[in-house]
């Protein structure tokens, strides 16, 4: 072993790693204090697009604590954005233009919060000129903080992640979603889960895009797919899955940027077989 790889994964307090792990868990055991207490609910989109005084108290907690640091960031938040996927875009080609750019979700999985089903997270990412160079998700009921730096892996509980090791679907346990967009995203994601369905050990649903990358990084899940998805859904966990030597593209295949919305996340020895599946089944949502 080098002298390289016997160094400890340390954060220094100052850094982008460290203000990100900082603000995620003040935010998450903030949210998590908040179980149940919800008197007010908003729909954004849909009726199925939830939001919440948590939900907008969590983004401004998280905001509050990255600008204290770095007061010249950029930020990009789901609840400073206007609700539907033309909006979404919008804000993101605006804020693409930033040289540091935070990607925040307060609270992935606002629905399963709501109903006290413990699936939530707080997702945090820094883009520098487009690319993530760090993502932390934070999973305060389990209280498991999953942490990426762009070129030097990804680590849950200070352990290493890697990628499950299945070869084929049928070894595969698989991850789908349903966002809160019926009206397109629904009838292909129902699509990807019938043609799945037969084809794979079996499908989960869990409702937090986030966690659901998280786990694939940490060979939990051997992949997740899911067409309709936000920048501020994907950006964290995508860089948790390639740096613990997954892959993540659209689910064409095409390789990720933060301006894809329908995504394939995989221990990349399956991903072929899986983005086939989804264009054989027309439910890539990029036909």
């Amino acid at each position: 072993m080098s002298e390289k790889e016997k160094v400890p994964y340390v954060v220094t307090s100052k850094s982008y790693t460290a203000v990100a792990i900082n603000a995620a868990s003040k935010a998450g055991e903030w949210i998590k204090s908040r179980l149940g207490t919800v008197s007010e609910l908003g729909t954004k989109y849909s009726p199925q697009d939830l939001v919440t005084e948590v939900d907008k108290g969590a983004e401004q907690m998280i905001r509050r604590l990255i600008l204290t640091h770095f007061p010249d960031h950029a930020i990009l938040g789901e609840e400073g954005v206007e609700p539907g996927p033309e909006a979404s875009a919008r804000a993101l080609k605006e804020a693409a233009e930033e040289e540091y750019l935070w990607i925040v979700d307060p609270v992935d999985g606002t629905t399963n919060f709501v109903h006290g089903f413990p699936f939530y997270s707080v997702s945090i990412a820094l883009a520098h000129k487009g690319e993530v160079i760090v993502g932390v998700i934070y999973d305060p009921s389990r209280d498991e903080l999953f942490v990426a730096e762009k070129g030097k892996g990804a680590y849950v509980h200070g352990n290493r992640m890697t990628v499950s090791g299945e070869e084929t679907l049928t070894q595969s346990l698989v991850a789908v979603g349903f966002p809160a967009d019926t009206t397109f995203a629904l009838p292909l994601n129902m699509a990807a889960v019938q043609a799945l369905a037969p084809q794979v050990r079996n499908l989960r649903a869990g409702g937090s895009a986030a966690i659901h990358l998280a786990y694939v990084a940490a060979g939990r899940l051997s992949a997740y797919t899911e067409v309709g998805l936000k920048p501020w859904d994907i950006a964290a966990g995508a860089l948790l899955v390639a740096e613990s030597g997954g892959k993540v593209t659209d689910t064409i295949g095409t390789p990720y940027t933060l301006a894809v919305n329908h995504i394939v996340a995989s221990n990349g020895k399956i991903h072929e077989a899986l983005t086939d599946v989804l264009k054989e089944a027309k439910a890539t949502g990029l036909e």
